[in-house]
């Protein structure tokens, strides 16, 4: 049964084109359609002007050799004997042909007809026609091939030949019917308007055929654009490819780079507390001696020579043994680990972006970018420098990214004139002499914009500035400044990350008095009566909060009696609480922004940034523990920000307060919107 209708399906395709019937003695043409083999020969017969498919209208020069198709003809046979279709005893074109061919004399009934004669409306052979061919009574009558539709043309309701035809009825008449039903029609011959019909047709065949041969050509033209675009998307694919594995190979690169500065600072530790080591072991050894000796003479104490003997400690016994603080947070090393966070904090900004919104971010005026130029992103020369700009806001990165330094070396302050001279060069591995090599040249890359220095550019001429370790101040462009203050944050957005804070009084020096449920520090002469406990600040006037913070985003913000003499920042829990170190600022445990006197300053590890002055008594703190970021703002009607610290975090930080003026004071806000 299957088979039966898988078989039945096939009945169209099993059907000539051209009769409508299943193929017999289907032929094949060499653009691959078949037909009937007389439907074919019928159709180039009527044809007059050239061979042609009557599918595709393929032209041929010449009359193909038609050969049978077997397959086709085997296919055909098998489907009339499932389907129970007798084959036609004659193809419905060979009956007209013969039909046509047999024309009969109306006068003998047996002979061919050779002419039709449409005055008599009669038909004849070759011997009954002679005398309208030789009496010149039969002159005016009208000859014409044999028309097998005589009758056809005698109009139905005057006997007469339709030999004209009506315009505006579109029919043709006789000249009866002109003179009664179509009297006033416009009319013209019926040959006439049969060869314009004719003409007519041809016209609309030769269109068609120019029309099939124009979409054959756009087919074939279309085609070959799909293979073009094939390839050209082939090319752009690799050219991808090869721009993000140029990136990827980059990363690593630079990865590899920080990991080696990790591991010489880890060596440097180690071998430092090697040395300790070693030092301590001998002064334990000299001193055990002189225990020895010391143990010896006791045991002769009885002896009158005791009594003049003496013993002098060693040197060592002068020596206070410690425990050195070691770790491996370099400049180089913080520098890396700030570096990478900053970058993919805007790195993630970046993507979040359309892609059609990426090329203004990334293209400053007047540099071109070129899609067929890999690795072209940051094309840059000292003539031609690259700064990362932000165009009317399209992608947000901090405004003032005036990063304070890193622990470690603080930043030296620039002298445009001044030639730095080269030091002995000492002999090292190849490896850390491209080490080095890489990393001036990521110190000397030009990332300023020739009008101005951008804050961006700021914070990464800090991240890359690897010198070695000096106290020294670094001054800020105010330019830039004063620039990114005409940047602003709505106070409504950073609200949404509002905590409640609190003073801690286990921390609190006891000059620094707390009051309203300890959200207000204020400085007093009186010392305070709080027991000493290891978390109490005992040298510096400063005071934490009870809260630490490690994850999430948290914004709080501090009013200040007056700007002058206070510092706001962050710091580690661990922070030294008893030694001159404990200031704010003055150690690699804390971070902070201090007014002093008409002086604002940003401190970390004992380096000292220097920021434009601003007289808001209202500072608000974003700390940002995911992207390794805290943001000070000068609160008014908006906040605008003037300063922001970027560091990674190994612990929880805990807001951090210094005040040392007589009568000052500092709160914590309670935020409402």
């Amino acid at each position: 049964m299957a088979e039966n209708m898988s078989l039945l399906s096939l009945e169209d395709d099993l059907t000539c084109s051209i009769c409508l019937c299943l193929f017999k003695n289907p032929v094949s043409l060499l653009c691959g359609h078949s037909f009937c083999a007389s439907c074919l020969e019928a159709s180039w017969n009527d044809t007059t002007s050239s061979l042609f498919c009557p599918n595709c209208r393929m032209r041929f020069n010449s009359k193909p050799d038609l050969k049978k198709n077997t397959v086709l003809s085997a296919v055909v046979e098998a489907y009339r004997v499932k389907a129970g279709v007798s084959e036609p005893v004659n193809d419905p074109i060979e009956v007209k042909n013969k039909d046509e061919e047999q024309i009969k004399c109306d006068n003998c009934m047996e002979a061919k007809a050779v002419n039709t004669c449409l005055t008599c409306m009669a038909s004849y052979c070759e011997d009954h026609v002679r005398p309208h061919l030789e009496n010149a009574i039969f002159r005016a009558h009208q000859l014409s091939e044999p028309l097998p539709d005589l009758m056809d043309r005698l109009c139905p309701d005057h006997g007469k030949l339709m030999e004209l035809y009506c315009s505006h009825h579109q029919c043709c008449i006789c000249s009866t019917c002109l003179q009664n039903v179509h009297k006033g029609c416009k009319f013209t011959n019926a040959d006439d308007q049969r060869i314009k019909h004719k003409t007519d047709l041809i016209d609309k065949l030769n269109t068609l055929d120019a029309k099939t041969d124009k979409n054959q050509q756009v087919i074939t033209q279309m085609k070959e654009q799909q293979s073009k675009l094939k390839e050209y998307a082939a090319t752009r694919k690799r050219i991808l490819e090869a721009e993000y594995r140029h990136i990827r190979e980059m990363f690593e690169r630079d990865e590899k780079e920080a990991i080696l500065a990790l591991n010489k600072e880890q060596e440097k530790g180690q071998s430092k507390l090697a040395s300790l080591i070693k030092k301590c072991n001998e002064n334990v050894e000299k001193m055990n001696r002189t225990k020895s000796e010391i143990n010896s003479l006791l045991d002769q104490s009885q002896s009158l020579s005791f009594i003049k003997t003496s013993v002098d400690l060693p040197s060592v016994v002068n020596f206070e043994p410690y425990v050195p603080r070691i770790n491996v947070d370099s400049k180089e090393v913080i520098a890396y680990h700030s570096s990478t966070v900053a970058l993919k904090a805007w790195i993630t900004k970046f993507l979040d972006q359309p892609a059609e919104n990426r090329i203004p971010i990334l293209k400053p005026d007047g540099v071109n970018y070129s899609a067929n130029s890999p690795g072209n992103l940051f094309p840059g020369t000292s003539e031609n420098p690259v700064t990362l700009s932000n165009p009317r806001g399209m992608f947000s990165v901090p405004p003032i990214h005036l990063r304070s330094p890193s622990p470690g070396a603080p930043l030296r302050t620039r002298d445009s004139g001044a030639k730095k001279k080269n030091p002995p060069q000492k002999s090292h591995s190849k490896e850390q002499r491209d080490h080095k090599e890489r990393k001036d040249q990521r110190a000397n890359r030009p990332w300023n914009h020739p009008t101005g220095t951008s804050p961006f550019s700021k914070s990464m001429e800090n991240l890359l500035d690897l010198r070695p370790k000096t106290v020294e101040i670094r001054e800020i462009n105010h330019c830039a400044v004063s620039s990114a203050l005409d940047n602003f944050v709505k106070r409504s957005d950073l609200l949404k990350y509002g905590t409640i804070l609190n003073f801690d009084v286990r921390t609190a020096h006891k000059r620094i008095f707390l009051s309203e449920n300890d959200t207000k520090a204020t400085i007093s002469d009186e010392p305070a009566n709080y027991p000493d406990i290891p978390t109490r600040f005992s040298v510096c006037s400063q005071v934490l909060c009870t809260k630490g913070f490690s994850q999430g985003r948290h914004y709080w913000e501090i009013k200040m009696s007056s700007n002058n003499f206070c510092g706001l920042g962050l710091a580690y829990g661990r922070i030294d609480r008893k030694g001159p170190s404990s200031r704010l600022g003055r150690n690699a445990e804390s971070w902070c922004v201090e007014w002093f006197n008409v002086k604002l300053s940003a401190w970390h590890n004992s380096i000292e940034t220097v920021l434009a002055s601003t007289n808001s008594s209202r500072v608000g703190i974003l700390l940002d523990c995911d992207a390794g970021s805290a943001t000070l703002y000068n609160v008014q009607d908006r906040a605008y920000p003037f300063h922001t610290f970027v560091f990674p975090f190994s612990e929880p930080v805990y807001p951090a307060f210094w005040i040392f003026s007589n009568g000052s004071s500092v709160s914590l806000c309670k935020l409402s919107i």
